[in-house]
């Protein structure tokens, strides 16, 4: 089996990586972040022109065809950058429900509009006091005639700040949860935004009678809200693997530069020794990204698999970013140096799509569904 990038996939990786460099370092990200959108409209745009937001959207309806390898590489770029263009908020995890339930004219509008960076969309579906996987819906969609409506509460909406439409689940009154195409401007709706931690964007999205198209056929899509669920997590799973990366590389030139007692941090064996199990959960991480983006590849949508990967993700994501910051002493808790934002955006990223302690439970509660191992002799 290759665990390596192929050419194409390499120099997709390596154009990402400059601009984002181009674009970012502390100072412009913090001034970026105080901006009304957080983040930067110019490379938002030229991310569209990369292919990067139409990336895995089918080439007919005007995205690039490329497949979860090539997210994953793209997304571990953005979180080596801390870049905070809503890739997957606003484009990937709503795009991919368009592209999986839609009927071919939302596919062919809104998937060709979001690639081109012209359309923002947000995915509606956590509900206030649910847990993850929020199985438990409250939103109910109505119906008369020909005509639907929505009506609930939806916090947090990642980056439905500036979303135009919406993909809200729904109760259908026949049972299961429906998909439904809210516009932000619509009647009925109620916007709330918010700036998070991690110097994102969210918002509570209120709606009372706000008219809404079904996204595709209204029947149940639990099944399709899972597999994008599935989809998503091996991206932050990317995304979170790039910022570990980067964590670890500053927090290893770090020990080489400063000075304590007139010698470098490197000489003290304790400190060292602490950097290298940094680095061990980085390998970790980085193992468990790959094998979820390549289970994906292989066509397994599987909740277990990125269940194992989050839940290891999540683990070696906390302790290498806290022990950063306990290694860079004061300035690693400073707006100045970038090692203090990597912390934040990594315990943002363990909040979304379920916490490490979420997956231990599912993985947890399906233990019993494993057959037994015997060995002989034993």
């Amino acid at each position: 089996m290759n665990f390596e990038l192929d050419t194409e996939q390499e120099l997709l990786r390596k154009t990402v990586r400059d601009v984002l460099a181009d674009a970012y370092d502390v100072e412009s990200r913090n001034r970026v972040a105080e901006s009304d959108l957080g983040f930067d409209p110019g490379v938002w745009t030229q991310l569209a022109e990369l292919g990067v937001l139409g990336l895995p959207f089918a080439e007919e309806h005007g995205g690039m065809g490329a497949g979860p390898i090539e997210v994953m590489a793209v997304m571990t770029e953005i979180g080596a950058a801390l870049a905070p263009e809503p890739v997957l908020a606003a484009v990937h995890l709503p795009g991919g429900l368009v592209a999986e339930v839609g009927t071919d004219e939302q596919r062919t509008d809104l998937l060709s509009r979001l690639s081109a960076g012209e359309l923002f969309m947000a995915f509606a579906h956590d509900e206030p006091g649910s847990r993850w996987p929020h199985t438990d819906v409250t939103t109910v969609a109505a119906r008369s005639g020909d005509t639907w409506t929505v009506s609930g509460r939806k916090n947090p909406v990642l980056h439905g700040d500036c979303a135009q439409t919406l993909v809200v689940s729904a109760q259908l009154p026949e049972g299961g949860i429906g998909l439904f195409l809210v516009d932000t401007a619509a009647d009925g709706v109620t916007r709330t935004a918010y700036r998070t931690h991690d110097d994102r964007r969210g918002a509570q999205i209120i709606l009372d009678g706000a008219a809404a198209v079904p996204l595709g056929a209204p029947t149940d899509a639990s099944d399709a809200i899972a597999a994008a669920h599935v989809r998503a997590q091996a991206a932050l799973c990317a995304e979170a693997v790039g910022a570990v990366d980067r964590t670890v590389r500053l927090t290893a030139d770090y020990l080489k530069q400063r000075k304590q007692f007139g010698v470098p941090l490197k000489t003290f064996q304790a400190l060292t020794h602490r950097a290298a199990d940094m680095y061990v959960l980085y390998e970790l991480a980085s193992s468990m990204s790959m094998y979820a983006s390549m289970a994906l590849a292989d066509g397994i949508v599987d909740p277990v698999v990125a269940s194992r990967a989050k839940l290891q993700v999540d683990r070696s994501a906390r302790k290498v970013s806290q022990e950063a910051v306990q290694l860079h002493g004061g300035i690693g808790v400073t707006a100045e140096h970038s090692v203090g934002h990597y912390l934040s955006r990594l315990t943002a990223i363990e909040h979304t799509l379920g916490t490490a302690d979420d997956h231990l439970r599912v993985l947890a509660g399906g233990v019993a569904d494993h057959g037994r191992v015997e060995i002989a002799g034993m």
